[in-house]
């Protein structure tokens, strides 16, 4: 038995030898396959660092949108630094905020928060001034006044949204008592200087009204006009409404209100107040004349009675405007229209004979109304009749106003007339007299544009009507006849501007 047990002892010794080199062999492999595995980790894109960090070095916060009288800068902006204590916080004025906030300009305590005057400054360089290409951060976050962010994973959210949709604008609501965001398609119409909203039932449009924040790539910043104008979001989404940017509302991130102001009538009033002023200036600013809101309500930024008309003196029949390839704004079409319409009123009460002249009667075959791009109304009249109006009969020696604000005078380049729109704003009617003369409709001064020609008198026997800015007027009879003795043949279906030589139709 002994013996046995003794001879089996060197099997015994061997195996373990063998499981001792099993043990040693499989901890290096599963060492191995640890350390590869740890390799791999450190591998990964920065993805894999934790949100905070990350979405602190991705996003850079605007505050722009807020009053310097009453705000709640302090708080929204604490709100982020709490929540993402190395993102950057910018916090844009015109002028030095007052009464000052309580975040002082030099607090050196929060490092991540920087303050931007925009409004130049006599020994403050362009170069030193603040602009786009100061920003670091591939996203801009624009925050409203009063916001708080109460999770990291609603920006989260939104940089994950922007991701999908490069090269567009994400927002998300800041949760109120409506919580209700709308969405807006802009048409734009720089040639006509307009604007015009309309409300979409979707969630991509080109602007957002309603509170929100913001998120769009510094690269998208880069390609505005003036990317800090007041009033804001409203500039923002008007320059890449221009450049077809999307606006994409995303759900499921949110972020919250924060102190109430404005909470009395007065400072509602006052708030409103400056809101309309500017907006007046931005409209100035990117020469827009007419908008339309959702609403259906026309609002006008141009020329009324009481200011000068949009554009200067005219040479060569080329306003200035069409050298901007734009036509004429649409204020002084609409002012042009009231004058015409109140001079033939007139005309009709005191049964002078008149007819639709030269490019207005082209512009009422074309569309019923003025060419979108002429700077007056052209009418004809007998010259015999011009007593029976007793304007007329004023405005021979002197300049005349009349009961409704319209200055009638003699023009100083010949024996015609003009009725302007009033003593300020000098859009105008022309009157033109003619008279019969060897069955010749001639006139006393001479110019060569096609107002001015020479007609067979059979055209005005008997006369003809046509519908012209929303009424029925005299015209000539055979008319395309006649125009096409003033513009050449096919003018009515082949547009030109006044000078063709100067500029092409486009």
């Amino acid at each position: 038995m002994r013996l046995r047990s003794f001879k089996s002892f060197p099997f015994l010794i061997i195996l373990i030898i063998i499981k001792i080199l099993t043990f040693y062999y499989a901890s290096r492999l599963f060492s191995g396959l640890i350390q590869t595995n740890i390799e791999d980790k450190l591998m990964l894109p920065p993805a894999s660092k934790s949100p905070k960090k990350h979405l602190s070095e991705l996003v850079t916060v605007i505050i722009r949108d807020f009053e310097l009288h009453e705000n709640d800068v302090t708080l929204t902006s604490y709100s982020f630094i709490n929540t993402f204590a190395t993102m950057h916080v910018v916090i844009m004025y015109d002028e030095l905020p007052y009464p000052p906030l309580d975040i002082t300009l030099t607090n050196n305590t929060l490092p991540y928060i920087k303050f931007v005057k925009l409004s130049p400054e006599l020994k403050t360089s362009y170069i030193d001034q603040y602009s786009v290409s100061d920003i670091r951060s591939k996203y801009v976050l624009f925050v409203p006044d009063s916001t708080r962010i109460t999770s990291r994973q609603s920006l989260q959210s939104m940089v994950n949204a922007i991701v999908k949709f490069p090269r567009s604008i994400v927002v998300a609501a800041v949760k109120n008592n409506k919580n209700t965001l709308q969405c807006l398609r802009m048409n734009i119409n720089i040639r006509e200087w307009t604007l015009k909203y309309d409300l979409m039932k979707s969630m991509v449009c080109d602007a957002v009204s309603g509170k929100h924040v913001i998120l769009l790539e510094t690269t998208t910043l880069r390609m505005l006009s003036n990317a800090f104008l007041m009033p804001f979001p409203h500039s923002l989404y008007l320059q890449t409404a221009a450049l077809k940017i999307k606006v994409n509302i995303i759900k499921g991130a949110f972020f919250h209100e924060g102190k109430p102001i404005f909470r009395s009538h007065h400072a509602q009033w006052r708030q409103n107040q400056v809101q309309a002023e500017r907006l007046k200036q931005l409209y100035n600013t990117f020469k827009i004349k007419q908008v339309v809101r959702e609403t259906g309500i026309t609002e006008w930024y141009g020329c009324t009675k009481e200011t000068s008309r949009c554009f200067g003196t005219i040479l060569d029949s080329m306003p200035s405007y069409l050298y901007e390839k734009k036509w004429t704004p649409p204020c002084c079409l609409s002012n042009l229209r009231k004058t015409a319409k109140h001079l033939f009123s007139v005309l009709d009460e005191t049964g002078i004979r008149y007819w639709l002249e030269a490019g207005s009667l082209l512009g009422a075959m074309r569309n019923g109304d003025i060419l979108p791009w002429d700077h007056d109304v052209d009418v004809g009249f007998i010259r015999e009749d011009q007593d029976r109006c007793s304007w007329l009969k004023m405005a021979k020696t002197k300049p005349v106003i009349d009961s409704k604000g319209f200055l009638w005078e003699k023009a100083t380049e010949g024996n015609f007339y003009r009725v302007h729109f009033s003593k300020t704003n000098r859009i105008f009617v022309n009157l033109f007299p003619f008279y019969s003369k060897n069955g010749t409709m001639s006139k006393d001064s001479w110019y060569t544009s096609h107002k001015n020609m020479e007609f067979p008198e059979h055209f005005l026997h008997p006369m003809s009507s046509i519908d012209f800015i929303g009424r029925t007027v005299p015209s000539p009879n055979n008319i395309r006849d006649f125009l096409e003795l003033k513009f050449g043949k096919g003018s009515i279906e082949t547009p030109e501007y006044p000078n063709p030589r100067k500029l092409k139709f486009p």
